[in-house]
C-alpha cells in the first residue's frame, strides 16, 4: 500500500512540472498570455511553432507514460498502474507548482492510455486525426476520443480495471473542454493551424 501511495504522490508531482511553460519560456513567451492561455500542445502550435509543440507533446505525454510505470512498478498491480497515470494526469491539470491551474491534460492521457494499451492508443489516435481531418477542430477530436475511450476497453477486452481510465480520464477531458463547448457552440473556436 505504500508504494502505491509513493507512486500517486511521485506521479502527480512529474505532472504537476508545466512543460509548456518552460518550453514557452525558452521561446521567450508566457504561453499563459496567449492565444487560449492554455500551455499545452495545442496553444504551443498556436504561439509558438511545430518545434515547440511537439517538445511539448512529448514531455506532456511523457509523464502520462512514466505516471503508469511507476504505478506499476510500486503498486504492483493493473489498479496501481491506472492509479499512476490519473495522478499524472491530474498533475498536469491541477498543478501543484503553477497554483493548481494547469492545461487539459490531452497530452498527459495520451501517453498513459499508449502505455496502458498501444492498440488502444492507436485507436484513439486514429479517431483523433479523422475529427481534426473533418472539423479542424483539436478540441472537438479531443473530446471525441475521450468519449470512445470505455468502449474501447470494452471491445478490447482490456482489463476490468482499465475502465476506471477510461471513465475518469475520459470525463476528465471533457469536463477540461467546457470553454471550448461554449466556444463551439458559438462558432469562435480556434482551428487547427491558426497562429495568434
Amino acid at each position: 500500500m505504500g508504494g502505491l501511495v509513493l507512486a500517486v504522490v511521485i506521479a502527480y508531482l512529474l505532472g504537476s512540472v508545466p512543460v509548456g511553460l518552460l518550453i514557452g519560456k525558452v521561446w521567450g513567451k508566457d504561453l499563459r498570455k496567449y492565444g487560449s492561455g492554455n500551455i499545452g500542445t495545442t496553444n504551443a502550435l498556436r504561439v509558438l511553432g511545430t518545434k515547440a509543440a511537439v517538445l511539448t507533446l512529448v514531455g506532456d505525454a511523457a509523464k502520462g507514460m512514466v505516471g503508469g510505470y511507476l504505478g506499476l512498478l510500486l503498486g504492483g498491480t493493473n489498479f496501481g498502474m491506472v492509479l499512476g497515470t490519473l495522478a499524472a494526469i491530474f498533475g498536469q491539470t491541477y498543478p501543484l507548482f503553477l497554483g493548481f491551474k494547469g492545461g487539459k491534460g490531452v497530452a498527459t492521457s495520451f501517453g498513459a492510455v499508449m502505455f496502458l494499451s498501444p492498440a488502444m492508443g492507436g485507436i484513439m489516435l486514429a479517431i483523433w486525426l479523422v475529427v481534426v481531418f473533418l472539423t479542424r477542430y483539436v478540441s472537438l477530436s479531443s473530446m471525441t476520443a475521450a468519449a470512445c475511450a470505455p468502449l474501447l476497453v470494452y471491445l478490447l477486452k482490456l482489463p476490468p480495471e482499465f475502465y476506471l481510465f477510461a471513465f475518469v480520464a475520459g470525463g476528465h477531458i471533457i469536463y477540461r473542454h467546457r470553454d471550448n463547448i461554449q466556444r463551439l457552440l458559438a462558432g469562435k473556436e480556434y482551428k487547427f493551424g491558426e497562429r495568434v
